[in-house]
């Protein structure tokens, strides 16, 4: 974990338009029944940009015509986002839409078509319906910005819009970093249907921009899972417009740790309000490892866990079954003694020495019928210290994902 000064950092109450020179939009197109389903986040200027993509091997046409744009210079000054249509395994026809959305976008805002991100979230192996596009286009020019109307438009599956924001002092600067983001079911990134938007007025290097966004989605979304799926569309896609007017940060500036820490502090909110509203999902399920091998296998053994269906339904259940979450770290890749392991859930310790423990079922029980839920591991293999998030597994997520396309 980066450490800085509390004073430096402060969560406020706005939104991924919050930082200077952004506004954000979203309107309904006809892709969806009748909620909003295309979005736009707009800079006023070129912004310094990097990104993070899905390694499925399927990955979608709006994937790749984004990367085509930060290849040519690294830059953003617009992302549009439509939901309900995944533009995934769509072919020649995908491409050539994902395209089209990126030059009406720009014809738009009048700016080169390589300014403009495009990404798609919803069923895959359907092709967009670009009549609707294009209406919606022109309907996002016509429109007022408008609190929440953009995170509500690149929803799918969610049950709220996913949304945080906070401020730095960078050289006596104000600096403000804000965020978006979807994801409620096929989520286990290995960078879900996920995906996360954040912009901030920084003015920072690229190079530095994008080691740092790497670096944070490791320890942040990629420490989530919900069910074990990874998408053909996540994208975690960071935006600096410089227009707080700060000197330019890098990783040797004397407050690039601050920046860091906030650009985490972001990821990890969002990171959890994803796992936190896994389809079907009533609890949030933390997993804290320590005394691992190294950093690495802590995240490991800790997402492992939470991505146990057995931990999973356990919790669902208030079940304190620890030896479900004993069959989850034997099965991991990382060092394990068993006498050396140590599992405690709401400060109570169930297992230790490789044996049971006495605990008070009753005490787990109702520990466990809390909304949130943690889960303390202790390996005794070294310093390493990870962890992960997740949800539990109830009746309602395969009752949502039984009629996904209907």
């Amino acid at each position: 974990m980066i450490q800085v000064s509390q004073d430096s950092i402060k969560k406020t109450d706005g939104s991924v338009a919050s930082p200077l020179g952004y506004l954000a939009k979203g309107v309904h197109c006809g892709l969806r029944y009748s909620k909003k389903d295309l979005g736009i986040i707009i800079s006023s200027r070129p912004a310094v940009s990097a990104a993070v993509y899905t390694q499925s091997h399927f990955q979608a046409a709006p994937i790749k015509v984004t990367q085509e744009s930060l290849k040519k210079s690294a830059q953003l000054q617009a992302v549009i986002v439509n939901s309900a249509n995944a533009n995934a395994c769509t072919g020649e026809q995908g491409l050539k839409d994902a395209y089209e959305m990126r030059r009406q976008s720009a014809d738009m805002l009048g700016i080169e078509p390589e300014l403009v991100a495009v990404s798609s979230t919803g069923v895959i192996g359907e092709y967009l319906k670009m009549e609707n596009i294009a209406k919606g286009i022109s309907l996002l020019a016509e429109t007022e910005p408008a609190e929440g109307d953009f995170e509500e438009a690149i929803l799918t599956t969610d049950t709220v819009i996913k949304q945080t924001c906070y401020e730095l002092r960078i050289g006596g600067q104000k600096v403000t970093i804000g965020g978006a983001a979807k994801g409620s079911g096929m989520i286990h990134p290995n960078m879900a249907t996920m995906l996360g938007f954040v912009t901030t007025d920084a003015c920072i290097e690229e190079s530095a921009l994008q080691r740092a966004l790497r670096e944070i989605t490791d320890v942040s979304f990629n420490q989530i899972t919900v069910d074990g799926d990874t998408s053909t569309n996540d994208m975690v896609l960071v935006m600096a417009n410089g227009c707080a007017g700060n000197e330019r940060l890098h990783e040797e500036h004397e407050d690039w740790p601050v920046f860091k820490k906030g650009l985490q502090l972001v990821c990890t909110d969002l990171a959890k309000q994803i796992a936190r509203d896994g389809e079907g999902a009533t609890k949030l399920i933390e997993v804290e490892v320590n005394g691992a091998k190294s950093n690495l296998e802590a995240q490991i053994i800790a997402k492992k866990i939470v991505g146990s269906n057995l931990v999973k339904t356990a919790v669902y259940g208030t079940d304190a079954n620890w030896g479900r979450i004993v069959v989850a770290i034997g099965d991991s890749i990382a060092a394990v003694t068993p006498e050396k392991v140590e599992i405690r859930l709401g400060g109570q310790c169930l297992f230790k020495n490789n044996e049971p423990q006495p605990f008070s079922e009753e005490l787990a029980k109702t520990y466990l019928e809390n909304s949130e839920v943690k889960i303390e591991v202790y390996m005794q293999e070294g310093e390493g210290k990870g962890t992960a998030w997740g949800c539990d597994l109830t009746y309602e997520y395969v009752k949502i994902n039984a009629s996904y396309r209907t």
